[in-house]
Order: C-alpha cells, then structure tokens, then sequence
C-alpha cells in the first residue's frame, strides 16, 4: 500500500514540476512575442513607459505622431486610451513649424510634461515624458 502511495505522490510531483516550467516557458515566449511587434517605420512617435499588464486597460506600445493627434477616451480621438483619469478629449499634439507642441484640452486631470503641468501649448523635445492620467509615454523624435 505505501509503495503504490508513494508512486501516486511521485508521479504527481512531476507533473506539477513540468507544469510548472511550461508556464515559465509559456511566459517567456508572450514576453518576447509582444516586444517583436513594435518596430517603428515613423521619425516621431510616442512610447509608452507603463508595463502594459499592469494597466486594467488596453493600451497599444507604440503610437506614430501624425500632424494632429487629439489623445483621450472618446472614440473619436486619434488615440484613444479607456483609463478613467484621461477626459474624452484630453491632450492635442499637433505639428506647428516643423516642431510638435503638446497642449491640455482643458481637462479634468491635466497633462504633464516631464513631471510638470502644462497649461499652454509646450514645444517637446526629444526624450520628454507625457503623463496622461495613469499613462506615461515617452516623446521620440528621430530627427
């Protein structure tokens, strides 16, 4: 009886260890696979800083800077982020002059620009981040 026990108990260990590493492996793999997908064609984008797993919401790596980008939780928006801390139309970047600006559309949160409320219109930099609500993204520009 205890040597049937103890074969039970020992296969059973086993399983539990490889299901154990194919989880590990599984991880990796999804790990990799999301970090493969954000290669960037544009000059000027944005790149999100927050780990997406830890945001109870869907938010993409990378959005490429066309010459108006109106961020915020409306559908209508060109970037549209479902966090309940960003108003339906809460940040505008448009291109002015060669130069792009960053400007708060008068929202509830505010937007901040290297840990900064902006209250104008603020030309970004290569390198600045943007908070917008529980988002932060990092401004490149390749140019």
């Amino acid at each position: 009886m205890f040597n049937i026990l103890s074969l039970v108990f020992r296969y059973l260990f086993i399983l539990i260890i490889y299901l154990f590493i194919f989880g590990i492996i599984r991880l990796i793999y999804l790990d990799i696979k999301s970090i493969g997908g954000s290669v960037i064609q544009e000059d000027t984008y944005l790149k999100l800083i927050n780990r997406k797993d830890t945001l109870p919401f869907k938010v993409k790596e990378v959005y490429p800077l066309a010459a108006s980008v109106i961020i915020g939780r409306k559908n209508e928006s060109d970037i549209v982020i479902k966090d309940p801390f960003i108003s339906n139309q809460h940040a505008q970047i448009s291109l002015d002059e060669g130069s792009y600006f960053l400007e708060d559309l008068d929202s509830a949160n505010g937007t901040y620009l290297n840990g900064e409320r902006i209250m104008d219109a603020v030309k970004l930099q290569n390198g600045d981040r943007i908070k917008i609500g529980q988002i932060e993204f990092l401004y490149v520009s390749n140019d």
